[in-house]
């Protein structure tokens, strides 16, 4: 960690995680326990438990709202805490002091007292005045929904390129959050013989993390040279870059088509690092490239920090949208997906819409009563009832004007089909890009 030095003292930030207050640990890491019997010391591994609050809009439903508090849950999953109790409040807005209101927090802090809780994990991002009221009244450590995305993305990140883009992210969003974060802030003294010469320690801090910020865009500047060099080294082949939701299924369906040895898990950022692999179809080569999964609320830092990995899209020519169809909430996660490609510039590239995970596909039953009449809700906040996958199937393609394809990448179910039709897609791009090259060439 970095030093600072203010008046002639040296002082040595604090190790601790970002957010976090100095009575209480930091992530689930080791530690020493003392056995009492023989002396020893063993390690062990402590689990953090989580408290989630949501502060939804009065329009949403509670069905969405608990959709919103499952994936921030299995975002504290995939982060390596568990979640254990969920609060929400729905308010116009959420209070500028302290996010929820007074009532609820004194809800949340005699919970946490009580359960000896070691987060609170909020649906939204905070504001640096925000994060620092609730630490001071929680006394737990505080994470907003982008701190744990940056947290799994730091978990994730293997490759040079993106450990520098996920460290210049946590360092952009860092700086406005400096004061009170540290603990040697907090004992600056005025008075007689206290004002040294030079910076105070907060313009130190501010100026050591600006510093470092410009030397981590100076070093992602040299590496995007290096894959843009490597970008265009593939030329002559058609590029289709594997896009969707996080957690969708992009690297199973890319061992799949790809023979590659991507890492899979049923987790969110399974996949943060590019991955490329030729492949062949019906003796039509193409590059297929596996990119790292959007999400609701992606932090902005991440997706500008990202841009090099993100390039992969922006220069395919045929993205392969992947959709898990068994997700109740499939249509507004292809929603999700559709409205960051215009934020990141590839709005406009030709899409092949996939949806997988057929096999854990479920569609609601209709109740019947004892007459064997169907009975609709009455309810105007229920979902619709999910349809019959072949009606699912149908809709789709009536509504759409390109193919669709429905397959299951671990069962290899309908992979045939999506070969053939992505061989033909692969083709008729290759002719228009390269019109005097055969594509076998």
């Amino acid at each position: 960690m970095a030093t600072s030095q203010s008046g002639g003292r040296k002082h040595t930030n604090s190790t601790r995680h970002i957010g976090a207050t100095d009575n209480v640990k930091g992530r689930a890491g080791r530690i020493l326990a003392k056995s009492a019997d023989n002396g020893t010391y063993e390690t062990a591994k402590e689990q953090e438990t989580a408290v989630l609050v949501s502060v939804p809009p009065r329009r949403q439903s509670e069905a969405q709202t608990q959709e919103y508090l499952d994936e921030l849950a299995f975002l504290i999953e995939t982060a390596g805490a568990t979640a254990t109790k969920r609060f929400v409040q729905r308010l116009e807005k959420p209070d500028i002091r302290t996010y929820v209101g007074e009532g609820k927090l004194a809800e949340i802090k005699a919970y946490v007292q009580h359960e000896g809780s070691s987060m609170v994990v909020f649906d939204d991002d905070l504001s640096p005045s925000q994060l620092r009221n609730l630490e001071a009244e929680l006394l737990v450590k505080i994470v907003d929904r982008s701190l744990l995305i940056l947290d799994i993305f730091a978990l994730r990140a293997k490759s040079a390129t993106s450990r520098t883009q996920v460290e210049l992210a946590q360092y952009q969003y860092l700086l406005p959050r400096l004061t009170g974060l540290w603990t040697h802030l907090d004992k600056q003294r005025g008075g007689v013989g206290m004002k040294g010469p030079g910076e105070t320690e907060i313009e130190t801090d501010r100026r050591i993390v600006r510093d470092r910020i410009a030397f981590l865009k100076e070093k992602l500047e040299d590496l995007d040279k290096q894959s843009h060099t490597q970008r265009k080294s593939r030329g002559g082949l058609v590029r289709v870059a594997l896009v969707g939701y996080t957690n969708v299924g992009k690297s199973t369906l890319m061992n799949v088509l790809g023979k590659a040895d991507v890492f899979a898990e049923n987790k969110l950022f399974a996949t943060v690092d590019a991955t490329t692999r030729k492949v062949v179809l019906d003796n039509n080569p193409f590059l297929l490239s596996d990119t790292v999964g959007f999400i609701r609320k992606l932090p902005t830092k991440l997706i500008e920090s990202f841009k090099s990995t993100l390039d992969e899209i922006r220069e395919a020519d045929l993205l392969l949208h992947v959709v898990d169809i068994s997700h109740p909430g499939f249509e507004e996660q292809i929603q999700v997906v559709n409205d960051t490609l215009a934020d990141i510039g590839a709005a406009d590239k030709p899409v092949l819409l996939v949806f997988n995970k057929i096999d854990q596909y479920k569609p609601d039953e209709a109740e019947k009563d004892p007459f064997g009449e169907v009975h609709e809700s009455e309810d105007e906040e229920s979902a619709a009832p999910r349809p019959p996958l072949e009606q699912l199937q149908a809709t789709y393609m009536a509504k759409l004007h390109d193919p669709v394809v429905f397959v299951s990448a671990q069962q290899r179910t309908n992979l045939e089909e999506l070969r053939e039709l992505l061989a033909k897609r692969v083709a008729a791009l290759h002719q228009q890009r390269y019109p005097y090259q055969t594509a076998a060439e």
